[in-house]
């Protein structure tokens, strides 16, 4: 039997974008093969009604994942949101009004609390953890929170 050859054809290509020649060079150096059959392999994988997965495929699947991500987390961010409005207007139907509370020593009491409450937050979040190491909320060092001082 006589052996036969595969038809080889030359091709003569003139590449003007950058981005695919780097793709092409990338691909060639990746398979341990010259330039012209990284080019051949790219043609053939074009040409194919179902090219298999390569990096740019994966990384729009990748970009496409963190988008869906993206949407879900502002939907859950909204719904906390509207739950802590929810429970604050409850928690100001239940409270009584009374006249000290119309005091600016109370409200600058009150407003130095909160501030203390968001710094204690901002800390945990920053740092990772809960607590301090003596057991305290974080940025409440004299109990103003209602610990122990």
């Amino acid at each position: 039997m006589a052996r036969r050859t595969a038809a080889t054809c030359r091709v003569q290509v003139y590449l003007n974008d950058p981005k695919v020649v780097t793709g092409l060079n990338r691909e060639a150096r990746a398979g341990k093969m010259p330039l012209s059959q990284a080019a051949g392999r790219a043609i053939a994988r074009g040409l194919q009604k179902s090219p298999h997965a390569d990096p740019d495929d994966r990384l729009l699947l990748l970009e496409q994942a963190l988008k869906g991500h993206m949407r879900s987390t502002a939907r859950d961010m909204q719904i906390v949101q509207e739950l802590l409005i929810e429970v604050a207007r409850a928690f100001f139907l239940r409270l009584p009004d009374a006249y000290v509370d119309q005091d600016p020593t109370v409200q600058a009491a009150v407003d130095r609390r909160i501030e203390t409450l968001l710094d204690a937050t901002a800390a945990r979040i920053v740092a990772g953890r809960s607590r301090n190491e003596a057991g305290a909320p974080i940025g409440d060092p004299g109990g103003a929170l209602g610990g122990a001082a």
